[in-house]
């Protein structure tokens, strides 16, 4: 029986290798197309500029051109914070600056029995004196008068923060009335004082007074520079010289305080009020303060 030939289905290899034809694009193809691209490009042109726009539209909004800084405007900025706002005075601030290293000074000696037999206000076979003294270096080196702690068989200080503590003299100059003391225990944040300078001090020019008036503080008063170089005999019979004469209020238990410019610089140690009754050491309006360079010398601080 003679076979049937078997045809592939599969086009001849020539056939299938072969590439498809492509189909050239008409001229009016091409140009149909160009428009449609440059159609699109003027598109995209005009939306970015309205994106331009609308965002420096929006800038110019939220952030406008500022006025330029004039003198008037500074002044109305300055009357309008003090019309709507408390300021603290000079006297405040100066205050709160040095508050942190004005200390009560307590000097005690011992009472004979004789004399505690006569006296029922005296304790502990002591008798103290009362004054104030100021922290002037980051050891606890503190500045007092020398009347304080005079006599004295023991000091004492009370900090700010109410640490007491012994207190060690290691340095006087009665003729300065002036003296140094070394507490034997420290707070952990004891801030020194800012020592200033006298030489710069005017007639009229503010100052404040920091201490324990009886006991009673620490007690801020404030007033002016009354005058300046000044002499006065201390109570010890020594001639005071270079002072500084001034009317914030001061009373006994001042002594060796701080007097300070309005910065809270100290420039001076409270020594000495001028009162002309023998019977009570009250305040008239005359202080005296020992300037802050002289009671650096006078008890071996470099000068300030």
């Amino acid at each position: 029986m003679k076979k049937m030939p078997i045809y592939s289905r599969k086009p001849p290899p020539s056939i299938a290798a072969s590439p498809k034809p492509t189909r050239l694009l008409s001229r009016h193809n091409l140009h149909t197309r160009w428009q449609s691209i440059r159609h699109n490009r003027i598109l995209f042109f005009i939306a970015g500029i309205l994106l331009s726009s609308c965002l420096f539209f929006s800038w110019s909004v939220l952030y406008p051109k500022s006025k330029p800084l004039t003198q008037d405007i500074i002044d109305e900025a300055v009357l309008k914070t003090l019309s709507t706002k408390e300021l603290p005075s000079k006297a405040t601030k100066a205050a709160q600056t040095i508050m942190p290293s004005v200390v009560m000074v307590r000097a005690f000696k011992t009472v004979s029995d004789e004399k505690k037999n006569k006296d029922t206000k005296k304790g502990n076979g002591e008798e103290a004196s009362l004054g104030t003294g100021v922290v002037v270096m980051e050891d606890g080196t503190t500045l007092t008068n020398y009347h304080v702690i005079a006599g004295s068989d023991r000091v004492e200080v009370v900090f700010y923060d109410g640490t007491i503590a012994n207190a060690k003299v290691i340095a006087v100059h009665p003729h300065n009335d002036l003296a140094i003391l070394k507490p034997e225990k420290l707070p952990d944040d004891l801030l020194p004082a800012t020592l200033g300078s006298s030489a710069q001090l005017r007639y009229g020019e503010d100052v404040v007074a920091v201490g324990f008036p009886f006991g009673i503080g620490p007690s801020v008063t404030a007033g002016v520079i009354s005058g300046l170089r000044r002499e006065f005999t201390g109570e010890n019979g020594a001639q005071l010289r270079n002072l500084i004469q001034f009317d914030a209020a001061i009373n006994q238990g001042n002594s060796g305080g701080p007097l300070i410019n309005s910065a809270g610089e100290v420039v001076g140690i409270v020594t000495a009020l001028l009162n002309p009754s023998a019977v009570e050491k009250t305040f008239i309006g005359i202080g005296f303060a020992v300037t802050i360079e002289s009671a650096g010398s006078a008890v071996g601080i470099p000068p300030f």
